[in-house]
């Protein structure tokens, strides 16, 4: 069953198209903070991306390459796993203005492809994927950030 979750970061004072900027930047994330290892890029002239991606997770590492198709007009970039170690991973980063303010918003749909340990995996999942984006978020944009995060597990949804 999949699982849901959403962070959203919400900054003062800040540019809209240069936050769009480091959140698209993907090579430098392993610059910025400890939670990713390494992701390379190779990028076309249409504005897709194919990256892969090394991101420690739970005292080990997960793999996977992700199809990105970057939007830099609506400062939008969707996700979609081509292979790697979730069974499925899909989602958006959006950056917005908001009046004076920036929010970032990271949103994905993941399913770790292991049903009979969903009720254990899931809800590990889901914690050590926000608290990754929420480290992702303060290295690229700075420790100033205000972030809240929502989760759902679809098994739960459903009951």
């Amino acid at each position: 069953m999949p699982c849901f979750i959403r962070v959203e970061g919400l900054l003062s004072d800040r540019d809209a198209d240069e936050v769009f900027d480091r959140v698209s930047d993907f090579e430098r994330y392993a610059h910025h903070t400890d939670a990713v290892r390494e992701v390379t890029v190779t990028a076309d002239d249409a504005g897709t991306v194919d990256s892969a991606w090394a991101v420690n997770f739970r005292g080990g590492v997960l793999h996977w390459t992700e199809r990105d198709v970057v939007d830099r007009v609506a400062r939008n970039i969707t996700f979609e796993q081509l292979t790697g170690d979730f069974a499925r991973f899909v989602g958006t980063w959006d950056v917005r203005e908001v009046g004076d303010d920036v929010v970032v918003l990271f949103s994905c749909e993941f399913d770790m492809g292991i049903p009979s340990l969903e009720p254990i995996i899931n809800p590990v999942a889901m914690r050590a994927l926000i608290d990754s984006i929420a480290l992702i978020l303060r290295g690229l944009l700075g420790e100033d950030i205000e972030l809240t995060s929502s989760h759902r597990d679809a098994a739960v949804v459903g009951s």
